[in-house]
């Protein structure tokens, strides 16, 4: 019963009793009447306890559809410009290029993310450029005629370049299963070759893990889907591990094993086992940074003569203030038969921006083995405009030696300059040089052809 009603049901009742009481005394006897009174006041009813609002209906939780629905566009164009002028060809290559990709990445649901991507390579005016595996000896991909130009491998292509699931379980463990986009390390023996307009990317099972300072990544890949479009893909039945330990900033050690096996492409088949160094420190006010790397690639599942070749690779860096000077040296040893090959690395990087060593057919590698011996400097300015800020400068010289019998091979110098124009658009200017030695030894391999190169880029990223 509410309180409140009962206080005033009481108190009426107590009323009544007394009214009636006094009445009949009254009928009864007269008795002599007091001095009146201020009659009592009637007891006040108890007031109503507050009571909180109900709380509102939890929402119900979200649905596949709607973690879909919450995902993000994924949005690139890059524009290119590329001009190369070869010593052994007639005609200087030109190519205008534009790439655009659109896809869309789901929002996280139990763990789970989806993604999917598509790209499109598109020529805008006249072909005067080869597209072929570097160094080979067939008709260009794009006719016969074309081989009267160097290389730009920029294939009008559209294709799916990514559709991949990612199940994140805890944050030790993720595994991803699809076409995806593998970066091991920095790229030296696996990447996506982002340089170019066509993306590579894999087919398979990806499974990133960490236990303390332990971390790593199995993959394995049933398909490579290279940058010269579906007819160059590679089959594959390969797998790529990479385990690093991290005691200390100053100390990162890391040991890898890339065990490839394309069907469809025998002579780039191997097995490369290594282990990694690597670390940064500060002293005073510079940071000094440090890599070493050595590795051993042999034959694999008897897809090549039996061999075996060694990578040594190290570099050593020093930044002050918007400065950084890194001298570099790699050694890729070859029997003058084949030479160390790193079949899905993101080879651009590294031996010289013009590619000129990415010959023999492909990712084979300089038949008598490459010494590159470099050093760059990288400055980032302070300057900044409305329309141009983030810069960064990189000039790099290298010199190229026979690592098989020590012959001077020639030299390359590379530039370039990069900047912002809006949080989402950036430019780019880019040159390389390379010179070979004319004159060799006997019995050792000759270079590869004096080349020039240039870009202009222009790349929006939503």
């Amino acid at each position: 019963m509410n309180t409140k009603r009962a206080g005033l049901t009481l108190g009426a009742g107590l009323a009544a009793l007394l009214w009636a009481t006094g009445t009949c005394a009254q009928t009864t006897a007269a008795p002599e009447q007091p001095a009146a009174t201020e009659p009592a006041a009637e007891p006040a009813a108890d007031p109503a306890p507050e009571t909180a609002e109900p709380p509102p209906p939890a929402p119900p939780p979200p649905t596949f559809s709607d973690q879909v629905a919450a995902g993000k566009v994924i949005l690139e164009v890059r524009a290119r410009y590329e001009g190369v002028d070869q010593a052994n060809l007639a005609e200087k290559a030109s190519a205008f290029t534009v790439r655009t990709r659109l896809g869309w990445e789901t929002a996280e649901f139990h763990g789970l993310k989806g993604l999917i991507e598509f790209e499109d390579v598109r020529q805008i005016g006249e072909e005067h450029y080869a597209v072929n595996v570097p160094g080979a000896t067939t008709p260009p991909l794009n006719g016969a005629d074309k081989a009267r130009y160097p290389i730009v491998n920029d294939p009008d292509v559209t294709e799916l370049n990514r559709a991949q699931v990612t199940w994140t379980p805890s944050a030790a463990l993720q595994v991803t299963a699809g076409r995806q986009r593998i970066l091991l390390d920095d790229q030296r023996f696996v990447g996506a070759v982002a340089w170019r307009q066509d993306e590579q990317t894999f087919d398979g099972v990806r499974t990133d893990f960490a236990l303390g300072r332990v971390k790593g990544t199995y993959a394995y890949i049933n398909h490579v889907n290279r940058v010269l479009g579906e007819l160059r893909d590679w089959d594959s039945d390969s797998h790529l591990l990479n385990v690093t330990w991290s005691p200390a900033e100053a100390l990162r050690l890391q040991g890898f094993v890339y065990a490839l096996d394309f069907g469809n492409s025998a002579v780039n088949s191997s097995i490369t086992k290594g282990g990694k160094a690597s670390g940064k420190t500060w002293v005073g006010l510079y940071q000094l940074a440090y890599n070493a790397t050595f590795a051993r690639q042999s034959d694999y599942h008897g897809n090549t003569a039996a061999y075996d070749l060694d990578y040594v690779g190290g570099d050593v860096a020093g930044t002050f203030d918007i400065y950084t000077l890194k001298l570099s040296y790699e050694s890729l040893e070859g029997n003058g038969t084949r030479g160390f090959t790193t079949p899905l690395a993101t080879a651009h990087a590294f031996n010289g921006w013009s590619d000129a060593f990415v010959t023999g057919g492909g990712n084979k590698g300089f038949a008598d083995g490459l010494e590159d011996l470099n050093l760059s400097l990288n400055v980032k300015p302070r300057f900044k405009r409305t329309y141009f800020f983030n810069s960064d400068v990189v000039v790099r010289y290298h010199d190229f030696n026979d690592q098989r019998t020590g012959a001077d091979l020639g030299h390359e110098w590379n530039v370039q300059v990069t900047a912002a124009i809006t949080p989402k658009l950036s430019v780019q200017l880019k040159y390389a040089d390379f010179q070979r030695e004319t004159t060799v030894p006997a019995g050792t391999l000759a270079p590869p052809a004096s080349r020039s190169k240039a870009w202009f880029t222009l790349e929006y990223k939503l």
